[in-house]
């Protein structure tokens, strides 16, 4: 038997098999799951601390009216897209509040599936702004940068659209106007949903810890690596990304850049690299998500994928080309 050292402990080998033996995979278990708890609590907080403002923040705008006057300044420019002056309501909304906002917003309007298709791939690509270039910006991005690729790349991709897309003229899914109650209504029901988020929040990124602990403690993390890094080639990024690459597709930006930043305190990736990879990730994260939720209201999933991975591609490679 023999002791290697990973994830902060040791775990045993037979010399003969290369198996680890039942007691210690337990151990190194429990291990991993007892050392994701303080990691977790801190990430979960650190992102609690930005989402919830943020939100408190979008819903009184939206209570009182401020979304409403934002989207009027964006009417004229929603013409150009192929869409109606109102769907600006419901990009502001995805926009600034998250994907779920904006989906809400576009079941309170009469819709084409053409123009809903349209404004589902805006909001896919340039969505919870204030809350995601915030966690860029921890993972060593520009703030502004981010925010301002994503609503550019948003209205190239309206633009391509609108002059791709075939006239598709049934009707996108229409639930009827939502009317918001009193302010304290409001505030009760932000309140609640916030809760419950906070714990679901905790939960992922534990989750997420412990997985991450136990692929390094049983070395399964670099086979990981090395089974994705033809895809990372493909898509521009360094080989080392390959797991905030997988988290961030799955479960989103807030999420990955949880383990992003636990991966860069630890020295297993650069700076430099975590920036590289989110211009990758502003244009097609969340993709499990997102495309589950957008196809379940009609959306086409196929199309929202490639379109999202193309824009992440043309944004990554572009920008290593020019230099």
């Amino acid at each position: 038997m023999y002791g290697q050292l990973l994830g902060g402990g040791y775990v045993s080998k037979d010399m003969k098999t290369g198996m680890y033996t039942l007691r210690h995979v337990i151990s190194t278990f429990g291990q991993c799951l007892r050392q994701a708890v303080p990691k977790a609590a801190a990430s979960a907080l650190w992102l609690l601390k930005l989402m919830l403002p943020i939100s408190l923040v979008v819903t009184l705008a939206h209570h009182y009216g401020v979304l409403d006057i934002i989207a009027r300044w964006l009417n004229p420019l929603f013409a150009l897209l192929g869409l109606p002056g109102s769907s600006s309501v419901a990009f502001v909304s995805g926009a600034t509040a998250g994907t779920y906002a904006g989906i809400a917003a576009m079941m309170s309007m009469p819709l084409t599936m053409r123009e809903a298709t349209i404004l589902a791939l805006m909001i896919a690509l340039c969505h919870a702004l204030p809350m995601e270039c915030a966690v860029n910006k921890k993972t060593g991005s520009s703030f502004w940068k981010m925010g301002v690729l994503r609503v550019i790349m948003a209205i190239l991709c309206a633009l391509l659209l609108n002059l791709v897309l075939p006239p598709m003229e049934e009707k996108y899914m229409f639930l009827g106007a939502d009317r918001s109650g009193g302010l304290s209504e409001v505030m009760t029901l932000w309140a609640w949903s916030q809760l419950k988020m906070s714990v679901v929040v905790f939960l992922i990124i534990y989750a997420l810890m412990a997985v991450q602990r136990l692929l390094e403690a049983y070395s399964l993390l670099r086979p990981l690596s090395l089974r994705l890094s033809p895809l990372m080639h493909f898509f521009g990024l360094p080989e080392g990304a390959a797991y905030m690459w997988l988290v961030g597709n799955v479960l989103g930006i807030s999420y990955g850049a949880a383990v992003m930043v636990d991966l860069e305190e630890r020295g297993i990736i650069s700076r430099k690299e975590a920036n590289e990879v989110n211009y990758h990730l502003i244009m097609n994260h969340s993709m499990l998500e997102d495309t589950l939720v957008f196809a379940a209201t009609g959306i086409s999933a196929l199309l929202l994928i490639s379109v999202r991975v193309a824009f992440a591609m043309v944004l990554v490679w572009g920008r290593k080309c020019r230099w």
